[in-house]
């Protein structure tokens, strides 16, 4: 009897003892494949307030961030008599005159070619309309078609912006000549520098009194309602985000997370050095923000910004953390596995994957939910090796 025993106690004491593991259950739950970008923001248009003639500014009080409005007086020049009464600085204004009437006439015709490119383009997405009630044409080329049109009306508006600062350039030009040339009735007086559009000064590049030659920039105007957001994204990324893909953005310096689309990707790439000097090919991504312009006031021109673009979203999918997932031992390089823990027992189970980000795999066969995973599984469990589960 005693033989027996000791003979138990031994094998005992020089049994294998299980693997103490840590596990997750698979549960069905949303799923995001995503870019993870750094992005800074920048203004589309930005418009340059210059001198259109040589003469004496006066001190400009407006600072960074003042409100402006469309035509208001951001400056004052004061004649400077022998310049602006020279002959030949008399023909250079009207020189510029003549090339701001040109400009003016070029964006007029681009505002009729943009209006004939929107109603090509409603008339597009009408007959798209059409041809989707009746089955001949795919919803993806519908939402092709209305985006074709938003596009269009942008264009439109751009350029009808473009035609009014033309216009405000060429009434500059001809005030500028006129003040050049004052009737002896009227002595020159003091010409309004006016600010073009309705929007924020950005900088003041003059802010002193002091004599300015022409065309000297004074300051800088833009509209922060139409901030956008610029992404510098990897070349082998970009097929992944096209047009419409909702982004993120993240770690802007306020509350929440804003939401917004990718508008456009440019179709020339780059070459920029990374901070660990490999050399990356790299292209801009440009993103708009949709979320009310009210919760994202104090974003600015230039600003840095976390960029989330969402390449894939599904609302059911299969998870387990990503660390449970691993290549299949002595297999394949592209077949995955994981150990799932059966009746004190880990069992090697291939597993499909239909996609993986940083925290969650989404398995697509191989297992189900419900199912106790191994996480970070240690060198000890094998297949059909016995395993304890870590209390935490």
């Amino acid at each position: 009897m005693a033989t027996v025993l000791a003979a138990a106690t031994l094998a005992w004491a020089f049994a294998p003892r299980p693997v103490e593991v840590e596990t997750a259950t698979a549960a069905v739950g949303p799923f995001e494949l995503t870019i993870d970008e750094d992005g800074r923001t920048r203004l589309p248009d930005r418009y340059l307030v210059s001198a259109p003639l040589a003469g004496r500014v006066a001190r400009i009080g407006l600072r960074a961030g003042d409100a402006v409005e469309a035509g208001a007086v951001v400056a004052t020049l004061a004649p400077v008599l022998s310049p602006m009464l020279d002959e030949r600085a008399a023909r250079e204004a009207q020189a510029r005159v003549e090339a701001a009437a040109a400009l003016l006439q070029r964006a007029s015709a681009r505002v009729e070619r943009a209006a004939v490119a929107v109603e090509q383009a409603r008339n597009e997405a009408r007959r798209s309309e059409q041809l989707a009630r009746e089955g001949f044409l795919s919803p993806s080329r519908l939402e092709t078609d209305r985006l074709g049109v938003r596009a269009a009306a942008g264009e439109l508006e751009a350029a009808q912006q473009e035609r009014h600062v033309a216009r405000h350039d060429l009434e500059q030009a001809r005030a500028a000549l006129g003040a050049m040339r004052p009737s002896p009735a009227a002595p020159a007086r003091a010409f309004e520098v006016r600010s073009p559009v309705a929007g924020q000064v950005l900088r003041v590049l003059q802010a002193s009194e002091g004599t300015v030659a022409a065309g000297t920039p004074l300051l800088e105007v833009g509209q922060l309602d139409t901030l956008e957001v610029v992404v510098e994204l990897l070349t082998t990324d970009a097929p992944r985000a096209q047009s419409g893909t909702p982004v993120r953005f993240e770690r802007w310096g306020g509350e929440g997370v804003l939401e917004g689309r990718v508008v456009r990707i440019e179709p020339a790439a780059f070459t920029k050095v990374s901070a660990l000097g490999v050399e990356e090919q790299r292209v801009n991504l440009i993103a708009d923000v949709s979320t009310p312009r009210a919760k994202w006031r104090a974003l600015g021109d230039g600003f840095r910004v976390g960029a989330r673009i969402v390449v894939t979203a599904v609302d059911q999918a299969l998870l387990v953390p990503s660390s449970a997932v691993f290549p299949m031992p002595e297999g394949d390089d592209h077949q995955m596995a994981a150990f799932v823990v059966d009746r004190g027992r880990a069992t090697l189970v291939p597993v499909t994957l239909a996609g993986r980000n940083s925290a969650w795999a989404w398995i697509a066969q191989g297992l189900t939910a419900g199912a106790k995973v191994v996480v970070y599984p240690p060198p000890a469990v094998r297949d059909g090796v016995r395993v304890r589960e870590r209390k935490v």
